[in-house]
């Protein structure tokens, strides 16, 4: 069973509320109906109802599970402009601002998920990066525990030895820019946490590097090596290694050359770049030379999850997901609880 399926079988144990806010969009809808048809999620959708069902009629696709919302006609949209108004007044925010803001569908969105009437939400096959996450950090903000909010993407590598069956954790290939020691240790942190509760991997987490263990001096190197530190002080139990080239963090006998007795070298299923230079040129390169399956980006680190999706983004992106989200939000659940 492939990890989608995985995924999809949680999902359907504990089912979770995700709302899309760019519920007009033709793919959005099409995506909804078949996460309501295979019983995955509740969905809210928001937008107007009526050319929502119109689109929905002329797709020929069932969408009547779906909950929709519109902004400019909902009992809520005054309650939800006074939450944010409280969240941004701080910011030079005024009232007529935060009425304003508030009927958009983002915004409406995140506050749905702000109040618990939803348990996550995913966007971004309208808008951009930007519009998405910047009122998502001012409205759901970064969870107690991190001081960052950062990306990964799930890789599949077909008939691949390496990782954990061809399956690897890269981050940060798409939000934080240049992460500083002690960021690059919250994102090797939170992206461990994805491959142990997301993917059901025990993390090997590699610090990517062109350098191995000293082999060459850099100002960016001398980085990593405090990063390593912060990450074996915060998190003992995260097997960690770094600085690491590729080829010593995934190829087990280059590993024993060039980093004998590492506890991730060799082995690493987790792969941290050093920004988002060179992760967002990692993952498209195995995507297109190695044919691999690149899900993502997906989000951790917020209170509540957010997955931003490509605008060019497929039916079939958007149901993963919505999936994903699903699922994150099962563990932040039980996380709470325990």
């Amino acid at each position: 069973m492939n990890l989608i399926d995985q995924l999809k079988l949680k999902a359907k144990k504990n089912k979770r509320t995700i709302v899309l806010p760019e519920g007009e969009d033709a793919r959005i809808i099409e995506a909804a109906s078949r996460i309501i048809k295979d019983d995955l999620a509740d969905v809210i959708l928001i937008g107007n109802e009526v050319k929502i069902k119109n689109i929905a009629s002329e797709l020929n696709v069932n969408i009547n599970g779906a909950k929709i919302i519109d902004p400019i006609s909902s009992s809520k949209k005054q309650e939800y402009a006074d939450i944010l108004y409280e969240l941004r007044k701080h910011k030079g925010m005024t009232h007529e601002e935060a009425s304003t803001k508030i009927l958009e569908p983002v915004y409406f969105g995140l506050m749905l998920v702000k109040t618990g009437q939803a348990d996550g939400l995913v966007g971004g096959a309208v808008h951009s990066s930007a519009d998405l996450l910047r009122p998502a950090l001012q409205i759901i903000k970064a969870s107690p525990s991190s001081s960052i909010v950062s990306s990964f993407f799930i890789m599949k590598v077909p008939n691949c030895n390496y990782g954990d069956n061809g399956l690897f954790i890269f981050a940060d290939c798409g939000l934080v820019a240049h992460p500083n020691s002690a960021e690059l240790a919250d994102i090797a942190i939170q992206t461990a946490d994805v491959a142990k509760d997301l993917c059901n991997m025990e993390p090997k987490v590699a610090l990517l590097s062109f350098s191995t263990k000293g082999s060459a001096k850099d100002l960016t190197i001398d980085s990593i090596k405090e990063t390593l530190n912060i990450l074996n002080s915060k998190r003992p139990d995260i097997k960690v290694d770094g600085e690491l080239q590729v080829d010593a963090a995934i190829v087990p006998e280059i590993a024993l050359v060039k980093a004998p007795g590492s506890p991730a070298a060799g082995s690493a299923n987790v792969l941290i770049f050093p920004d988002i230079n060179s992760g967002n040129i990692g993952y498209k390169l195995v995507e297109r030379l190695a044919n691999a399956q690149a899900i993502g980006p997906l989000c951790c680190g917020f209170d509540k999850p957010v997955n931003d999706l490509s605008r060019g983004c497929s039916v079939d992106d958007i149901v993963k997901a919505i999936i994903i989200t699903s699922v994150q939000a099962q563990k932040m659940d039980k996380k709470v609880c325990d």
